[in-house]
């Protein structure tokens, strides 16, 4: 029972380090210029892993803020997992190859499934699929273009393929603070063995608090940007509540089992 994970997400568009709202690109709020300089102080936080996504790459499926992603990893210690552009095997080696930790295939899980799982055979624990959802069904393309499929279908497409994490973002909750999609993100992963990071509209201290409760020990993990940024989330006290609680579920786990 491993307390969830707090991921801080660091946007990139154009260098800079942003929050979009419902993933428009017009409509992005700059927090910070120099993105090595925010990963330093998430890590500075105690934060232990940092959720990296190439906003620009995404819609250009290619990598374009390589720059900043290559910064940032020469910053900091802890793990990096990165999104955005990533679409054939050469761009998922370099960036390993450069220091991510996890590469999350988004769009091109949904167009060539057997990438992902190509790519999950030869990197094991490396690999992670982004799925983002857009009234239940999948969208691509930077969010520019929604499939037919739900979630859950792309989610068991991969049961079998040894990916590492799925990254469950729901597009309307994004960036607008109304809080995370708890029936939908437990949803899923409850249907899937593969564990399961949520995504998308984390706003307050009472998220922290409801990603403490025991059915939420579904989860791997919650990606928190906006909400740290203006300050709704304590960095400190949200990842101290996030291991003293887990923890205390364990230990009365243990004892009625015993």
């Amino acid at each position: 029972m491993a307390p969830v994970i707090l991921y801080p997400a660091i946007d990139l568009k154009e260098g800079l380090c942003v929050r979009l709202i419902q993933g428009d690109m017009d409509q992005a709020t700059v927090f910070n210029d120099d993105p090595a300089d925010q990963a330093a102080t998430f890590e500075a936080q105690g934060f232990e892993w940092l959720h990296v996504v190439d906003l620009d790459g995404a819609f250009a499926g290619k990598p374009m803020n390589a720059a900043a992603v290559e910064n940032i990893l020469k910053r900091v210690k802890i793990p990096v997992q990165l999104g955005g552009g990533i679409r054939d095997m050469k761009t998922v080696e370099g960036w390993l190859a450069k220091g991510v930790s996890r590469v999350i295939i988004g769009t091109a899980a949904v167009r060539d499934p057997d990438f992902v799982r190509e790519a999950a055979r030869l990197h094991p624990g490396k690999i992670a699929v982004g799925i983002d959802a857009k009234d239940g069904l999948v969208a691509v393309e930077g969010w520019a273009q929604t499939s037919t499929l739900s979630a859950e279908e792309l989610g068991r497409r991969f049961e079998d393929a040894g990916v590492a994490a799925i990254i469950y973002t729901d597009i309307a909750r994004d960036g607008i603070l109304k809080g995370l999609n708890f029936p939908m993100t437990l949803g899923l992963a409850r249907a899937v063995s593969i564990p399961v990071i949520a995504s998308g509209g984390l706003a307050s201290m009472a998220d922290i608090e409801r990603l403490t409760q025991p059915d939420c020990a579904v989860l791997n993990g919650a990606i928190s940007g906006r909400a740290l940024y203006d300050g709704r989330i304590d960095p400190v006290e949200a990842l101290t509540l996030l291991k003293t609680i887990r923890r205390t579920h364990a230990e009365g786990f243990v004892k009625s089992s015993s």
